[in-house]
């Protein structure tokens, strides 16, 4: 009965807040996107130039690593302290934790091209840049897109915790239910969606990753 009870409660709260649910879904989405876009941005270009300058891969992908190791809680906090209480805080910490899967992919998939199309490439006089935007990219870029949609599932998790920095978002959601007398109902409100999200994320850039890995077509 309980049960039945808290399920009445989250189906009477989406009633009552649902435009509100979907503005802070929406604003969820979009910090996360856009976090991630800044990185593979940034992260891309890195892959490709230390898969052609090998000896360097170990030291920043080292550098990404220690990134990683940082809890997000913690992140978020040691930004805040330079940035200020915002969005843009979470999309910093979105940026620094998406760079190690996109460089690492990036770099993997650069590296695992067939050496023989390359030397294909070069017997027809292909520059440099035609070759990376010709053969290599088209050939990588599966490998490539799983990267960004590890980043982007880790991303949406992320910017949940940035509700504590005031930057909004379904987190915004959890973190009321949480100091309700009896908010079950409204941390439902929250996290389902959050998850909802992640999940179809990852669904559809799964399939757009698959769309784009040259050995299924």
């Amino acid at each position: 009965m309980e049960n039945m009870n808290t399920f009445q409660q989250f189906f009477y709260y989406f009633q009552t807040n649902g435009a509100y649910v979907f503005s802070q879904f929406t604003r969820h989405f979009l910090i996360s996107i856009y976090g991630v876009l800044f990185a593979a941005l940034v992260g891309i270009p890195i892959g490709i130039f230390i898969s052609k300058h090998f000896k360097l891969a170990n030291w920043i992908i080292r550098i990404a690593n220690i990134i990683q190791t940082i809890p997000s809680l913690a992140m978020i906090s040691i930004l805040m302290l330079g940035l200020g209480l915002g969005v843009n805080v979470v999309i910093l910490t979105v940026f620094l934790y998406s760079l190690l899967p996109i460089i690492k992919n990036t770099y993997t998939g650069m590296r695992q091209v067939d050496r023989n199309a390359l030397d294909v490439g070069k017997g027809m006089g292909m520059t440099a840049w035609q070759r990376l935007y010709m053969i290599e990219l088209p050939l990588s870029v599966s490998v490539i897109m799983a990267g960004i949609r590890n980043a982007l599932v880790v991303a949406i998790g992320i910017t949940a915790i940035g509700a504590f920095v005031g930057a909004g978002g379904l987190g915004d959601i959890i973190i009321r239910g949480t100091n309700a007398t009896d908010g079950t109902s409204i941390i439902l409100a929250g996290a389902l969606p959050t998850a909802l999200m992640a999940i179809i994320t990852d669904w559809l850039l799964g399939i757009v990753e698959r769309r784009l890995d040259p050995t299924n077509r």
